[in-house]
């Protein structure tokens, strides 16, 4: 890669690589498949970046690194997606044409040599005649990014930006935040930098009807995150159910909303109003982002509100049903990729939010696919929903449904197909079966790089019995995984679900006499996560108007 031409000197640049490198494959792709609208898909390496900088225990994307075992813990989501976030957030200020066209300049000049953060940023600036340097140091030398909350009164909207931390704490960052925004209609928009931490806009001269819709961050090209006030909030709900919003910017709101309330920012019953307007909603990007959203406010009412439950998983079981049934079972022709991929994210979906319509297909399709490997009832992209439908069912008295999947798991020589079989073992509701399915993950038949795909798949009723396992096997671990960015993972996934403020000071315990640089940072935002959710569902439980809205919304008809 031409990028690669230039290097960045030392360490604390790595992003100048790797997020650029991110940015740069998109750039690519979109270029020669404009089809496979790849930015819409880029959405999801900026919500992996803004999730990690939400935490307390998150990095600047200029970090010094002081130790060569702390290298590992930086080729993390903040040097590539946020890296690549920021590039594509002022390549978007600056306009396509002058930013592509001083990157010409740049790589010319440091062709071959080494070349620094403030190197880029000084040809950016000569280029464009803007203030990019202070623009971006605001963004790469100081970790997090702000959320900018707006309210209009009379026709002004009024904005104040604060620093966003998923815990619900106040942070003392401030930023230069581009902001964009449209007015009932992508063709009348506005741009400017809010440079303080408050500011205001006249809508009086892009006014289209004192009701028109606001959205802040337009097409999602900023790294920040917009809180509405109600009036706003209600205008943009009407704009997603009338179709009005780019894919994006649907994405976007959901985005925005979810992360606030996991912050404590706002309330779930909000949350869930605003996801009930998606009920027709058929882009990839976005349904599978929703289906994110439905596994956490069914595993945090699962441990906040049991009583509650069913209705949830009823509420989003209607909210899924009017796309998957478009899609079906079998492949259309002439379907994109995005519609395949759609269409097993929807199945599994039904399937573990207990769709007893859908689990009954998936096992009769699983049948069928033992008795012919070949059979065109099971193609590939639905596979992940029957292998759960399987694991659902499975107990140590039925353990019928576990032994076939390793039968497949031990006959294929396809390395995709073992990965969805890894991450449905775990599944069990069955705590003997995950430990079976764990155990299973450190045998020679799984690869070192595969076990990841095991640990991400633990079930809720799994949690207690997957932590047991990580001490009492984390001698063996640690010989086997210590070395490489791997063994982080091991924590990440098996720390990071709990919600209790005990169980996180059992880990931060247990971890004190095993600490070693490769797993220091992952330990703590881990830990983070855990009381995070400990401080969610006390939220939950606080909510009166909750149970209401979920009975209303889960058996509404439409």
């Amino acid at each position: 890669m031409v990028w690669k031409s230039c290097n960045n000197g030392m360490w604390t640049h790595l992003w100048l690589n790797e997020g650029f490198a991110t940015w740069v494959s998109y750039l690519a792709t979109d270029g020669l498949f404009p089809e496979w609208k790849i930015w819409t898909q880029f959405l999801d390496e900026s919500t992996d970046g803004l999730r990690l900088d939400a935490l307390a225990e998150s990095h600047p994307i200029e970090v010094d690194v002081n130790h060569a075992s702390e290298i590992d813990e930086i080729f993390d989501a903040i040097s590539y997606r946020k890296g690549a976030s920021v590039i594509r957030m002022l390549q978007s200020y600056l306009g396509a044409e002058c930013f592509q066209r001083s990157l010409a300049s740049y790589i010319k000049k440091y062709a071959c040599s080494n070349a620094k953060t403030e190197d880029l940023w000084a040809v950016l600036e000569e280029e464009s005649g803007e203030p990019v340097k202070m623009l971006m140091n605001s963004w790469t030398k100081q970790q997090g990014y702000p959320v900018v909350s707006v309210k209009v009164k009379d026709q002004k909207l009024e904005f104040e930006q604060s620093h966003f931390l998923a815990s619900g704490s106040h942070g003392d960052g401030q930023w230069i935040v581009p902001i964009t925004i449209c007015f009932g209609s992508y063709d009348t928009r506005a741009n400017f930098l809010l440079q303080a931490k408050s500011g205001n806009h006249d809508m009086a001269k892009h006014s289209r009807g004192s009701n028109c819709w606001v959205k802040l961050n337009v097409d999602q090209t900023g790294f920040y995150r917009v809180k509405y006030d109600d009036e706003l909030a209600a205008r943009l709900r009407c704009a997603i159910e009338s179709k009005q919003l780019s894919t994006a910017d649907r994405y976007g709101i959901l985005d925005d909303a979810f992360a606030l309330w996991m912050a404590c920012k706002q309330s779930l019953s909000t949350l869930i109003l605003l996801v009930n307007a998606y009920r027709e909603e058929l882009e990839y990007t976005v349904l599978s982002h929703l289906i994110s959203v439905s596994y956490k406010i069914t595993t945090i009412i699962a441990d906040a509100t049991p009583e509650l439950l069913d209705n949830v998983k009823q509420f989003f079981i209607n909210l899924l049903q009017h796309s998957a049934a478009k899609l079906g079972w079998e492949p259309k022709s002439g379907e994109s990729h995005l519609d395949a991929m759609l269409r097993g994210e929807l199945l599994t979906a039904l399937c573990l939010l207990g769709h007893d319509e859908t689990k009954n297909e998936a096992l009769r399709r699983f049948n069928a696919y033992l008795e012919d490997r070949n059979t065109a009832l099971l193609p590939a992209d639905t596979r992940k929903a029957a292998y759960m439908a399987v694991m659902q069912r499975v107990s140590t008295s039925n353990r019928s449904g576990y032994d076939s999947l390793l039968r497949v798991y031990r006959e294929t020589d396809l390395s995709q197909e073992k990965g969805r079989i890894l991450s449905s073992l775990a599944s069990s509701p069955n705590p003997d079966i995950v430990l079976e399915a764990l155990n299973f993950l450190l045998s020679s038949e799984v690869r070192n790089q595969d076990v990841i795909f095991g640990l991400h798949g633990i079930s809720r009723e799994g949690r207690e019995t997957a932590w047991e396992w990580l001490k009492d096997n984390w001698d063996q671990i640690s010989r086997r995984w210590g070395s490489g960015f791997l063994i982080a993972r091991f924590i990440g996934a098996i720390v990071s679900p709990f919600c209790t403020d005990a169980k996180a000071e059992e880990a931060e315990a247990f971890f004190a006499t095993r600490m070693k640089p490769s797993i220091k940072r992952t330990l703590k935002q881990s830990i983070e996560k855990v009381h995070i959710n400990a401080k969610l569902i006390q939220s939950v439980r606080g909510e009166k108007s909750l149970s209401q809205v979920v009975e209303d919304l889960a058996y509404r008809k439409y």
